[in-house]
């Protein structure tokens, strides 16, 4: 009873909280399979960011008791923000979990799977399903194993690397606060040691994480020259030797003040691509939403981005149909979307979070105009997006190669504007930076062929 599958559900944070998860279960002895039908044990890691995500994974874990009443020793557990949001209440829909664990515990996971295996080995009946949601202090700095390469994959080049957790913001629309708890910040040499450690792997590119990243470390630490704690840290990880690109995800606006602007331009290893969620491009709706900026200060924060470096790539996320949005207040969103350029997208339909504010204010909007409002977005988007790839026709790229495609025939990598490059290669030269020629372009995949000087071949 050993052969655990994780199956992840939501942002990169919880791909991250799964990764550290598996990697604490292998030290323990426990095997991670990549197929949900060879496994003993079952962790459905969730997210609660929109209705359908909660009901996805519910769907699922009801499929899957019926696999526990045919099999009484197969462990089903559900971890996560889910968790974290309904806890006991799960137990209505799902009575045979075995485990809810909430986002302040996965290190606890581990401890919890021991007991339940060594009751059963003893033939002791297991009782109640175990519940662990609550607080725990420290627990930010609990998420920093990273799973080793099972053998025959390739060695991994791109990591996650959670810097901050949580969220103080209060957003009328989002459960974060309630599922990920107060801001809570690791401390910056623990940081720095885990991505030289990642190094020292192989590792190139490290992805820092945080539900409000650019918060990092705003309560616990000074800011020194007129330089926040975020971009002492990016400095501080710049400086590692072997690490050679450093992306970060996800900001709030209010954290591009004119440090991290300008950081854009000073530190060649920060990769010139942004996430900046807009959610509405109306004042008025951003005041409902309770989103502290106007659309005339994200513009501004675009425009300095790019005068910094023209090559800057932005990606976004936008709700429609948030509970009042009038016809001219998505004209504006439209207007302002449309103005930024974006290269990618995550453009959602509004749907109603119990224990929000927006949950039970006026002016719900209807489905079919969300789903109108929607469709308006998208369309702009492709247009601008195969725009946008078209200008790479043509053009060298750096690419870093990360492996194999999902067809194992050909090799993929991003570019330093996080576009997905698909092309020949060596296995040699995976965890290299190499030059791209692109020959074509879709919405969100670039294909090319390697300069040959410039890979040896």
């Amino acid at each position: 009873m050993n052969r655990v599958h994780i199956k992840t559900y939501g942002c990169q944070m919880n791909e991250r909280d799964s990764e550290a998860v598996a990697a604490m279960l292998r030290a323990r002895g426990y095997r991670i399979v990549p197929d949900e039908d060879d496994c003993d044990i079952l962790l459905l890691n969730t997210c609660s960011v929109r209705d359908a995500a909660e009901q996805k994974a519910i769907g699922k874990a009801g499929y899957l008791q019926q696999r526990k009443r045919r099999q009484p020793d197969f462990v089903l557990g559900i971890l996560g923000c889910m968790a974290q949001n309904r806890g006991a209440a799960l137990l209505e829909q799902l009575p045979d979990l075995d485990l809810i664990i909430g986002t302040q515990k996965f290190h606890q996971v581990p401890g919890h799977l021991d007991n339940l295996r060594a009751a059963r080995e003893a033939g002791v009946p297991v009782g109640d399903t175990i519940i662990d949601i609550g607080e725990e202090a420290g627990s930010q700095n609990t998420i920093r194993d990273h799973a080793e390469p099972e053998s025959g994959e390739e060695r991994r080049v791109t990591a996650f690397v959670s810097i901050q957790q949580g969220c103080d913001m209060d957003c009328a629309f989002c459960i974060v606060p309630k599922t990920r708890g107060d801001e809570r910040s690791r401390p910056a040499d623990e940081i720095v040691a885990e991505c030289r450690g990642l190094a020292e792997r192989g590792v190139r590119e490290v992805t820092l994480l945080g539900q409000i990243v650019t918060s990092y470390g705003r309560r616990e630490q000074a800011h020194t020259g007129g330089v926040s704690p975020f971009v002492q840290l990016l400095e501080k990880v710049h400086a590692i030797e072997g690490i050679a690109r450093i992306r970060f995800t996800s900001p709030h606006p209010r954290g591009f003040k004119p440090d991290l602007v300008a950081a854009y331009g000073r530190l060649p290893k920060l990769c010139p691509y942004v996430h900046l969620p807009m959610q509405s491009g109306s004042d008025r709706i951003l005041r409902a939403m309770n989103r502290p900026y106007s659309r005339d200060r994200y513009r501004a924060i675009v425009d300095s981005l790019r005068a910094v470096n023209p090559e800057m790539h932005f990606s976004t996320d936008v709700i429609v149909g948030f509970p009042g949005e009038t016809e001219e207040d998505f004209a504006q969103t439209r207007e302002l979307f449309a103005a930024c350029d974006f290269d990618m997208a995550y453009i959602f339909k509004y749907s109603i979070r119990t224990g929000t504010p927006a949950a039970t204010m006026d002016g719900q909007v209807p489905e079919e105009v969300k789903e109108a409002r929607n469709r308006e977005l998208l369309a702009i988007l492709e247009a601008n997006s195969l725009r946008r790839t078209a200008k790479l026709i043509g053009r060298d790229e750096e690419v870093l190669v990360e492996g194999r495609d999902r067809g194992g025939s050909r090799f993929t990598g991003r570019t330093r504007g996080n576009r997905t490059c698909v092309f020949d290669a060596a296995p040699r030269l995976v965890g290299e930076l190499v030059p791209l020629r692109i020959e074509r372009a879709t919405v969100s995949t670039l294909y090319g062929h390697l300069v040959p000087a410039a890979v040896g071949a």
